[in-house]
Parts: structure tokens; C-alpha cells; sequence
């Protein structure tokens, strides 16, 4: 069985006033595997996935990406880890609207130095894959929105991340398309072994 891609262990967050939003919290994810958080607004959920892309720390316990704490590394090291190790895919798009499709999906990869030339290959290789085939170079006021969920999915996938972290992902899709962009979500996952 392969390492963990994330560990939580003994994972404890409280807000001010004390609150405590979940303490003890162990969980391991495995290449490939996907899990659903799920709960009431206000307990958490969006907090432990800031905890895990290391952009707020927890309490006391321990968030290990591939094997390396995030508490071991400094800002710069936490921001290489979500640059290099982390895709996300969030519930408010931020696609940007002057670029291409192409130009958003391979913004990770820009950030890595990639060529261009290859982060664009790579990006209009994945919008294929996602379904947008021909699309890489229209912009993203010419796509509705299932159609911009899938491009945030690619642009989550496209470096090829450890993992991905999705917060409400087809928060704003009618259940139709939503249900069609969790299909190839896990599909892509589950293929990039994310």
C-alpha cells in the first residue's frame, strides 16, 4: 500500500472565543482516494481545508503533505508546497477573465517555470480531456458555468498535484451539471492519482 498523500494526526482548531471546531482529528488519504467532508455551515469544513493547504495552522496536532509536515516548513516552504503538491478547486471559479482558457488552465504550471510552449501543450491537452476540446483558445465569457467548473478542475489538475482540494465545487451548478462535473472530477482524479 502506498504512503499517505495527506495525514492529520491529533488535529485540534478553535476559533476565538474558544469555540473548539474539531480537536483529536486523524485521517490519512491514500493516492487516488477521494473523501467528502460534510457538515453544517460553521462547523469547520472550509477551516480544516485552509489548515490542510497550510494556509491558517491548527492548534496543536500535525498536517503532513507526502510525508513533510507543514509545521516544519516556513511561509515560503508551505507556499512551494500548495504551488507544487496542492490543486484546488474552488466554489467561486477565479478564472481570469482577460486570459484564454489555455492561459488559465496553465497557471500553475507558470508559476512552476514551465515553458510556455509546454504549459500550454499541457493545458489544452487537459481541457481536451475534460471535455472542452478546440475551446483552449476562447475566454471565459464564452462558457457557462459547468463549463468554467470544468476549466477550475483542469487548472486544479493539470500540474499534476498530490492533492487536490475542493471546497464546493458545483456549489453553483444546477444538479445536472453538477452531478456531470463530479463524474469527470473523480474520473481526472482518479486517473492523475491525485
Amino acid at each position: 500500500m502506498s504512503p499517505p498523500v495527506l495525514s492529520l494526526s491529533a488535529l485540534r482548531k478553535s476559533v476565538p472565543g474558544g469555540r473548539v471546531l474539531f480537536s483529536g482529528l486523524n485521517l490519512d488519504i491514500a493516492p487516488g482516494e477521494i473523501v467528502s467532508i460534510m457538515g453544517e455551515s460553521g462547523v469547520g469544513k472550509s477551516t480544516l481545508l485552509n489548515l490542510i493547504a497550510g494556509l491558517d495552522q491548527p492548534d496543536s496536532g500535525s498536517v503532513a503533505i507526502d510525508g513533510v509536515a507543514l509545521e516544519s516548513l516556513d511561509d515560503d516552504g508551505r507556499t512551494r508546497m500548495r504551488r507544487d503538491r496542492i490543486g484546488f478547486v474552488f466554489q467561486a471559479f477565479h478564472i481570469l477573465p482577460h486570459l484564454t482558457l489555455a492561459q488559465n488552465v496553465a497557471l500553475p504550471l507558470v508559476l512552476q517555470n514551465v515553458a510556455a510552449d509546454q504549459a500550454t501543450g499541457r493545458a489544452t491537452t487537459m481541457l481536451d480531456s475534460i471535455g472542452l476540446p478546440g475551446r483552449a483558445g476562447d475566454r471565459p465569457s464564452q462558457l457557462s458555468g459547468g463549463e468554467l467548473q470544468r476549466v477550475v478542475l483542469a487548472r486544479a489538475l493539470v500540474h499534476r498535484p498530490a492533492l487536490v482540494l475542493a471546497d464546493e465545487p458545483t456549489g453553483n451548478l444546477d444538479p445536472e451539471t453538477a452531478a456531470r462535473i463530479l463524474e469527470v472530477f473523480v474520473a481526472e482524479v482518479r486517473g492523475s492519482g491525485a
